[in-house]
């Protein structure tokens, strides 16, 4: 090993001495997050997907700044043989480690915009069209259930009318206006 060090050019060396600690770091970081404690891995407490980003690109975070370094350092080493010119090299390594940052970071304010989570706003049923799943008495007089598609999921809710007539089982229904989480006050659609 020092025989290997001490035969290697000082570009090498620094190279080198940056590539073997960021990349312990990034596998400890991968580690972290694949079981689960993927926030307590970024050490500067900022977590690098926040579902209520407003704001894209948090460019400097520990995350960006190991990323960049994977990509400068790996670089160097991988192209020092190809590219005698260091100063091209160094701007190689600068460009492909700022063009890690910009993949991982498109990669994750990509998968933040698809996170969902899973509650649903039962004010999204006002104006949907449900079924009558049990018949809804007449003029307030009792509950039904209805069942509803509602964000992609098949839910089923306590329902009124406030008709004259019961509104039975398999009728179509429009909700009118949301009573309580669990309550829907609805109107007959079509009669079958």
């Amino acid at each position: 090993m020092d025989i290997w060090w001490a035969s290697l050019d000082l570009y090498l060396k620094i190279m080198w001495g940056i590539a073997i600690p960021i990349s312990i770091i990034f596998i400890i970081q991968m580690v972290m997050t694949f079981f689960g404690m993927g926030d307590h891995a970024d050490i500067s407490g900022d977590t690098e997907v926040d579902v209520d980003m407003h704001i894209p690109f948090q460019l400097f975070t520990f995350r960006n700044f190991v990323n960049f370094f994977l990509g400068f350092a790996w670089t160097g080493i991988s192209l020092f043989e190809v590219i005698a010119n260091k100063v091209w090299l160094t701007l190689l390594c600068v460009f492909i480690g700022l063009l890690l940052v910009s993949i991982v970071m498109a990669i994750l304010y990509a998968l933040s915009k698809a996170v969902q989570s899973g509650n649903i706003d039962i004010n999204n049923a006002v104006g949907r069209t449900a079924t009558v799943y049990y018949t809804i008495p007449s003029a307030g007089k009792g509950m039904g259930k209805i069942q509803m598609s509602i964000q992609q999921a098949v839910r089923e809710y306590d329902a009124i009318s406030e008709m004259e007539e019961p509104i039975p089982t398999g009728n179509l229904v429009t909700v009118k206006t949301v009573i309580d989480p669990h309550t829907l006050l609805v109107e007959l659609k079509i009669k079958n």
